[in-house]
């Protein structure tokens, strides 16, 4: 009886078993799984759920490589195909079954999303049966049909034009001259005066009119050309085979004298696309390659518009998706282009930099680095020649001077006198006993010495330290503060700090302070103390806004007159060592009384910072001044000028800052 009962489980679990597999798949599960497919774009897989017609009409490969390349082209992403399986499926007993579903992704023109239905139908194969879909390209896209075709239509966006504070141009859109030939008319006795003209080989024009897509009567272009170069043009459009035309391209107006502040664009290299790749730039994007260009290229260059389309047999176009042209956006800068030219006028071939603010609001009114170069000719392309010559300019054009730092010379005492006046290292009346030109703490210093230029006999206190400039006062004064206030002091300045900038400045730094000659050096500008003519400038204002520190500031958007630094000296000091500037220009004796004019009372600080390995040496010395009208203080001027040494000093600095102020009044 046991073995029966036995036998007839077994029997009914072989019955249930056999049933379970026999059960065939239902037309939803089997449309499901080609949704998984198609949302991981395993289009090679999707292929096998085609019905025998739809296979008819294309083969696996073209099938996979279709998907593959739309998908592809039109940078096809967040790819989502939505099919809700119904609760009481009524088709899976049938032959056929339709069900609707919704896709829904982004592409190079947006959103795309639209609604299908599937047909489904049952077939045999290997004895087996099951359902396949019955594809066609409206699968794709509905609208897509048969022998039509996808194409892409772009719209360039105007580039973001940067003005100055009164809204004129430093980088505009314009125009420029495309020079190029009539392809098949090129003969040897023009090229050579061709190549000339163009500053290009006889081999790089040969190689233009020889490419692929050349053919006869064809104009091939060559060169652009600024359209301020009618000389050239002249000499170019008298050779036969020369033609020119107009194209769109970025003018910088005020040339040189912007340059490094404003930068230029170029073709974008494969290096720069690859970095820029995600951000939506293309191998045919022209990009900031310097200044304000670079730094505020995504915000210049906008978004192009793109629109894609399917392409009917008969000529006919269906709008698929659309995104519109956003034109780049203007960057309105505080610059004054008046002040500028007028800095750059004066630096002229020096090497060096100027740069001026309104001490009051923060706003940087000029960033002048020189000697400079032509961002026209750079945007247009340097010559290997040219290039070269940049390069190897001893003065270097290329180095953007305002950015970097520079030991300050004795501008710094201004400085120091803030920091020991705050820390009780020195009193304004206090007079100190110096007598020779130079010093030193001890004999611990072996041969080293504090020198001046004026030695006079009677006590220094800090208004006649100011006037002649003296070295050993302020070397004393840091001294007498001491490092750790020294340091402390000069932080409180905005040393060893990143400066929060538009333009990429370089940190100003204290250095290490590791000895007493050190720090003694540092208190009158030398020793590792290194600034930007930018942080300099900001360090000056305390002594205008009673002792509050003013942030600089580039875009006319920011808000004016920020605090960077909250009292970083006293009102009372702030006062008194404005009080000894002004005398540093109005005293006969003063060091910047070269400056001074008649109604205009300016005060400021001359500077001279020696390079040198060790003392005894003769070295190079780079000249500086800064000065500000006291009654008006809505201009403050900043200038350093490279290798000054037996041609004045900083007395060179001096007569040109006084002559920027001369123009601006």
């Amino acid at each position: 009886m046991k073995k029966l009962v036995g036998s007839l489980l077994l029997v009914m679990l072989l019955g249930l078993g056999l049933a379970g597999c026999s059960k065939e798949p239902t037309p939803q599960d089997r449309f499901a799984k080609y949704i998984a497919l198609w949302n991981e774009q395993k289009f090679d897989q999707m292929y096998d759920y085609l019905s025998n017609d739809a296979k008819k009409k294309i083969t696996k490969e073209e099938f996979t490589s279709r998907y593959d390349k739309i998908y592809k082209d039109l940078q096809i992403s967040d790819l989502k195909i939505d099919f809700k399986k119904p609760k009481e499926d009524k088709q899976a007993d049938k032959e056929k079954a339709h069900y609707s579903f919704t896709a829904k992704m982004n592409s190079i023109a947006g959103v795309i999303q639209f609604t299908q239905v599937a047909n489904l139908k049952k077939e045999e194969r290997a004895d087996k049966k099951n359902w396949y879909l019955d594809w066609n390209t409206g699968f794709i896209f509905p609208k897509l049909q048969e022998g039509d075709k996808l194409g892409i239509e772009t719209t360039t966006p105007k580039r973001g034009e940067i003005l100055d504070r009164n809204e004129i141009g430093l980088a505009v859109n314009g125009q420029v001259y495309e020079v190029g030939v009539v392809a098949g008319k090129v003969t040897d006795q023009v090229l050579e005066p061709l190549a000339s003209l163009l500053q290009m080989s006889p081999e790089q024009i040969k190689k233009a009119i020889s490419a692929s897509w050349v053919k006869p009567e064809l104009f091939v272009p060559l060169k652009r050309v600024s359209m301020d170069d009618e000389e050239r043009i002249v000499q170019l459009i008298a050779l036969e085979p020369v033609q020119t035309r107009k194209v769109e391209a970025r003018i910088y107006p005020y040339s040189k004298a912007a340059a490094h502040l404003i930068g230029y664009v170029g073709p974008i290299t494969a290096d720069e696309l690859e970095d820029l790749k995600d951000k939506g730039y293309t191998s045919n994007d022209m990009i900031g390659k310097r200044g304000l260009e670079q730094v505020y290229d995504e915000q210049l260059k906008g978004k192009p518009g793109v629109r894609i389309t399917i392409n009917k047999k008969d000529g006919d176009k269906e709008v698929l998706a659309e995104k519109p042209v956003e034109d780049g956006k203007t960057v309105k800068l505080t610059i004054d282009v008046d002040v500028q030219t007028a800095i750059y006028d004066q630096l002229g071939k020096e090497a060096g930099t100027g740069a001026a603010m309104n001490p009051v609001t923060g706003e940087t009114l000029a960033l002048v680095s020189t000697p400079s170069f032509d961002p026209n000719q750079a945007m247009l392309g340097f010559s290997a020649a040219q290039w070269k010559a940049l390069q190897e300019d001893k003065k270097q054009p290329l180095s953007t001077r305002f950015k970097m730092t520079f030991a300050p010379g004795s501008v710094m005492k201004a400085i120091t006198a803030g920091v020991a006046l705050s820390n009780g290292a020195i009193t304004p009346e206090q007079a100190v006993a110096i007598s020779g030109k130079k010093w030193q703490k001890d004999t611990s210093w072996g041969g080293y010495y504090v020198t001046r230029v004026h030695a006079g006999a009677e006590p220094v206190n800090l208004e006649k330290a100011f006037v002649f400039s003296d070295n050993i006062y302020f070397a004393q004064a840091a001294l007498k503060t001491g490092k750790a206030a020294f340091t402390d002091g000069l932080k409180k300045f905005g040393f060893e700090e990143e400066l929060a900038f538009p333009f990429p400045l370089e940190k100003s730094t204290i250095g290490s302070l590791d000895r007493d000659i050190v720090l003694a050096d540092s208190g009158y500008g030398q020793g590792q103390i290194q600034m930007s003519i930018v942080h300099l400038l900001s360090a000056y204002t305390p002594f205008m806004n009673n002792g509050n520190m003013i942030k600089p500031i580039l875009l006319a958007e920011e808000q004016q007159g920020q605090v960077w630094k909250e009292a970083v000296v006293s009102a009372e000091h702030a006062g008194v060592i404005a009080a000894d500037l002004r005398k540093v220009v109005a005293d006969a004796a003063g060091t910047a009384h070269a400056a001074d004019m008649k109604g205009y009372p300016l005060a400021g600080k001359t500077g001279t910072a020696e390079m040198k390995q060790k003392q005894g040496e003769t070295g190079t010395e780079n000249g500086w001044f800064i000065g500000y009208n006291t009654e008006s203080p809505s201009l403050m001027v900043a200038m350093l000028v490279e290798n000054v040494q037996k041609r004045g000093g900083s007395q060179i600095p001096v007569k040109k800052v006084k002559k920027v102020f001369e123009l601006a009044q």
